[in-house]
């Protein structure tokens, strides 16, 4: 893993953590949608596009090379306990506390996107989404 920047004019207006050489993550298995052991993706961004107004609840997005993995042929990643383990070990190496990383769990299967997994996240991990600086190019 690499760097990371909040940048919110490329993103729609959105809060955005970039990786800039994208992060490597392995799917169990376990996943009820197709994702198969030991498959592969690769990250790319965490998007929040999404905050209730009480700033309790909201969507993150972890978008992927669609080139790397296919929803139509390698299935959703939705469910994969191994890929949801390993993306809260990347939260903790962007400095997310395990508290944050563990208030992220998936969304429901209709919010799967082509190039992105969806993920509910509440409170404890939106205070610390919602302090990151940006511009920032260090980890």
């Amino acid at each position: 893993m690499t760097v990371y920047c909040q940048d919110t004019e490329a993103n729609e207006g959105h809060n955005m953590i970039q990786l800039k050489n994208g992060v490597i993550l392995e799917c169990d298995g376990s996943g009820l949608w197709g994702a198969e052991p030991d498959a592969t993706v690769e990250i790319q961004k965490l998007v929040v596009p999404y905050v209730n107004e009480e700033e309790d609840f909201g969507e993150l997005r972890v978008y992927f090379d669609p080139t790397f993995w296919n929803i139509r042929q390698d299935g959703l990643i939705y469910t994969d306990d191994g890929f949801l383990r390993q993306l809260r070990e990347i939260l903790e190496k962007l400095t997310f506390t395990p508290q944050a990383a563990n208030d992220v769990e998936y969304s429901e299967q209709g919010m799967q996107g082509e190039n992105y997994v969806s993920l509910d996240v509440g409170k404890a991990f939106l205070d610390e989404w919602l302090e990151i600086p940006g511009n920032n190019d260090h980890l």
